[in-house]
């Protein structure tokens, strides 16, 4: 800070040194002016040049150090008191920008906040006639035309589902009901709504629950579950999902694994960003890279740990850690 006062002052020294060289210089051509006063005189005024310029350091770097030093930039209490006139501009003009960034920044909030209303309640009005058309569905007979059409509209219906999790996700704190939850419920309410899917693509699921309720808050288990069952059936090709559960240390663990194409090792620790499809399969243009990252983001409130392992070619197994009992004492008292 010393050296940056320096620099904000230098025209001071400047002025000070070139003072102090003329009175040396004309003492240097007029012989009858006598050297060791006017040197005296020099020394003098160096040093008190020095004083003054440390004490008003100390003063006129205060205001600024306190405003560079500030944590919060949009808190107003936080601002020095100004003592001079040209500190009470900058203050006036912090100040002035400071509202003017909150107002904007509120009125920003309330419009993305308008907007995620509207999309939500847009998406609860297409559900109507998505149910309509699931209805319809039923009542076709030709059954190859039956499956294309209930194939689409499972697409539809989960990347609604998807997209009303998404705008939820940032408040799922204040949605959470921690209960004991029964998985095997879960689980074939999830492969229910796939079977359409599964029969066309060949799938089938092989179920066994050693440990059958953990507390969890369902809602959000079953998206969880839904996204990663999603998965599995979108990659694999008549073969076998196995999920199962187990008890490892009073801690309850479920595993998803699937034989389906497995996930290039080079993509594996990236899964769970935010759009990221894949680097081996980047053309797939039906994967949106956020199912995973919901799903990751959703686990992590209810303290569930996923990890997952994968041979490429050759299937991927989700691990699904759940907590221990006393462990959920944090998230009850949300």
């Amino acid at each position: 800070m010393f050296n940056t006062y320096l620099k904000e002052r230098r025209s001071w020294i400047f002025l000070f040194i070139i003072l102090q060289g003329l009175i040396v210089f004309i003492t240097y051509i007029d012989s009858t002016i006598s050297v060791r006063p006017i040197l005296y005189y020099v020394f003098i005024s160096t040093i008190i040049f020095a004083i003054f310029l440390a004490i008003r350091f100390l003063k006129e770097t205060k205001f600024y150090l306190a405003l560079k030093e500030r944590d919060d930039a949009l808190d107003l209490t936080s601002i020095p008191e100004a003592v001079s006139p040209f500190e009470e501009i900058v203050a006036e003009s912090i100040h002035l920008l400071s509202k003017r960034f909150k107002k904007t920044a509120d009125a920003s909030e309330m419009k993305l906040e308008q907007e995620k209303d509207d999309l939500l309640s847009w998406i609860h009005e297409v559900k109507t006639p998505l149910t309509a058309l699931s209805l319809m569905i039923d009542r076709i007979e030709k059954q190859s035309l039956k499956k294309d059409m209930t194939y689409e509209w499972l697409r539809i219906h989960l990347l609604l589902d998807q997209q009303l999790h998404q705008k939820r996700i940032p408040f799922m704190e204040n949605d959470l009901y921690i209960q004991q939850t029964n998985l095997e419920e879960l689980i074939f309410s999830e492969i229910k709504t796939l079977q359409s899917w599964c029969i066309q693509k060949g799938v089938g699921f092989e179920v066994d629950l050693e440990i059958a309720d953990v507390l969890s808050d369902a809602k959000w288990l079953a998206f969880i579950l839904r996204q990663i069952l999603t998965n599995a059936v979108k990659y694999s090709e008549a073969s076998d999902i196995m999920i199962r559960s187990f008890q490892v240390d009073d801690q309850t663990i479920m595993q998803i694994e699937d034989a389906g194409r497995g996930i290039d090792p080079r993509d594996l620790h990236r899964i769970f960003d935010k759009g990221f499809t894949s680097t081996a399969y980047h053309q797939d243009n039906s994967a949106t890279g956020m199912g995973l990252y919901l799903a990751k983001k959703a686990a992590k409130s209810l303290m569930i740990n996923i990890i997952v392992e994968s041979v490429h070619g050759n299937g991927t197994t989700f691990t699904l850690s759940f907590p221990k009992t006393n462990e959920f004492v944090r998230i009850t008292g949300m």
